[in-house]
């Protein structure tokens, strides 16, 4: 007869993968409890061709950085679309515009009172 060691049920057990490595007890989510997590989690699957190269340094990245590639790439994405909207509207600012935004289901006009000049 073998006795079995029991892994104690904690955080650190399931983060060094002492918990949840073995493919016996991985089984696919049914469609429901997925649509259920991107819901909650506000995550859409789409459909993108990618250089191999560019999804190989991820994966590298990912390693180095202890994390998969996916969640990696959709910060990478989520950072420079924060930085890229903070670089328009900034020019808009500086210009005394405004711009129309999209947020949810609901129109936002952002006004922007114009910022001091800076010389160009």
């Amino acid at each position: 007869m073998t006795t079995q060691t029991k892994i104690e049920d904690t955080a650190e057990a399931w983060d060094s993968g002492r918990l949840g490595n073995d493919e016996q007890f991985v089984r696919r989510a049914s469609a429901e409890a997925e649509a259920e997590l991107d819901d909650a989690l506000g995550l859409q699957a789409i459909s993108i061709r990618l250089p191999k190269d560019l999804i190989e340094q991820f994966k590298l990245l990912a390693k180095i950085h202890g994390m998969g590639y996916q969640p990696l790439m959709r910060e990478a994405l989520k950072r420079f679309a924060a930085a890229e909207v903070k670089v328009i509207l900034t020019q808009l600012a500086n210009e005394g515009r405004t711009l129309p935004l999209e947020a949810s289901k609901n129109k936002v006009d952002v006004e922007l009172s114009p910022g001091p000049r800076q010389a160009a």
